[in-house]
């Protein structure tokens, strides 16, 4: 039978040593996704026993291909912890990073608490800004390999996020679902999308994660910082690389090492 506590503490010796390991379904073929949610509570409670705050929350699987890749048909949500804040015009230190790779996404600025049952609309509404972001992923598995509850396990691979240099009212920022990104890397394009991307409409990835919380009972707080979901697939950053997205409306965002 899994036991949550040594998953947690192998993940969390995995990011301090920053040293990857082998996905626990290759070993623990029980572990399933309640288990895994318990062990990403107990590796965010180490976390917060450290001293970070959680400052928000993130989702990933939120678009149809990744999810059809994965062989399963809902997202999954994980937790931003003050941590992982990379600081805007400043290179990203890669040495507490195992593999990292960035996406872009858009980021929501939760003004009011939100409980479900939440919608695409509530979520606006509750909603004091939107930015264009950057996440960096950084898996604990070796390859990035892993199934769905490993990743859930792994807090969804989270590890930094940067915001970009726009915020915006929803009612300023327009239609969210025609938002268009272009991902550079090393000044390349490598990638464009635009929000509907992102389970039709990225307020809609906040609402499942409203409603999923409703379902222990929980809320969403005023304050929080929610990533929705990446829009296009991730790519690698290295030393002495620079991926940056620019977004209509919501400006650019840029990470650097």
């Amino acid at each position: 039978m899994c036991d949550p506590t040594a998953i947690a503490r192998a993940i969390l010796d995995a990011e301090a040593l920053v040293k990857a390991i082998a996905p626990f379904s290759d070993t623990e073929p029980d572990l399933d996704l309640d288990t895994a949610y318990a062990v990403q509570r107990i590796v965010i409670q180490a976390k917060l026993d450290a001293g970070e705050r959680i400052v928000g929350a993130k989702l990933g699987l939120t678009s149809r291909a990744k999810q059809q890749a994965m062989g399963v048909s809902d997202p999954l949500y994980g937790w931003l912890t003050s941590g992982m804040v990379a600081a805007t015009g400043v290179p990203l230190d890669l040495s507490g990073l195992i593999h990292p790779r960035v996406e872009p996404e858009i980021a929501f600025l939760i003004g009011e608490e939100l409980r479900g049952p939440a919608t695409v609309t509530s979520v606006l509404d509750a909603t004091e800004a939107v930015f264009g972001a950057l996440e960096v992923l950084d898996s604990r598995y070796e390859d990035f390999r892993f199934t769905l509850p490993d990743v859930v396990a792994d807090n969804a691979s989270s590890a930094r996020f940067v915001l970009g240099s726009v915020a915006l009212p929803p009612a300023q920022a327009g239609d969210l679902r025609l938002t268009g990104v272009v991902l550079r890397r090393d000044g390349e394009v490598v990638a464009t999308a635009a929000g509907g991307a992102v389970m039709g409409h990225p307020a809609a990835s906040v609402a499942w994660l409203v409603n999923q919380l409703a379902e222990r009972r929980e809320s969403l707080p005023a304050g929080s910082l929610v990533l929705s979901g990446g829009l296009t697939a991730p790519v690698p950053l290295g030393p002495g690389s620079c991926v940056s997205a620019e977004f209509d409306g919501l400006g650019s965002a840029e990470v650097f090492a």
